[in-house]
């Protein structure tokens, strides 16, 4: 029997929830691309880690990082050669900060302690992230 699959660790939430295709698509589908797969292709291709450096930051062994992404690179070529949009969201993960958005500006943060205001508007309509994203999985 397989052992239970640990959290993989991410830096922060992604800015947007998915990308939408332009032009005639297929709009009975979607491919979901999970918070854990956004983070490897974060990681590996946007901010140019080593494979051993992006599983250390995600708290995962090298060849767990490398199925990560290879799954997200498929997901992904699905996405665009078969017009599907792209939406991320689920997985097995927990973020390494709390992380915060208010709800007047739509900002996101992360605070050292809750019940602080908006650093951006210094509203007090805060939800924290962790616990929407985990209440969506």
């Amino acid at each position: 029997m397989p052992r239970k699959k640990r959290q993989r660790r991410l830096l922060a939430p992604p800015s947007v929830k998915g990308f939408s295709v332009f032009g005639p698509k297929n709009r009975a589908q979607q491919v979901v691309l999970f918070f854990e797969e956004y983070e490897a292709i974060k990681l590996l291709d946007y901010d140019n880690l080593t494979q051993e450096e992006a599983a250390v930051c995600m708290d995962v062994s090298r060849p767990t990082l490398t199925r990560i992404y290879e799954s997200a690179r498929n997901k992904v070529a699905q996405a665009m050669v078969e017009g599907k949009d792209l939406i991320i969201r689920g997985g097995n993960f927990q973020f390494d900060e709390n992380w915060y958005c208010c709800k007047s500006c739509k900002a996101k943060f992360n605070m050292a302690k809750a019940g602080e205001n908006c650093p951006v508007c210094n509203s007090n309509e805060i939800e924290s992230l962790n616990d929407f994203y985990k209440k969506s999985n």
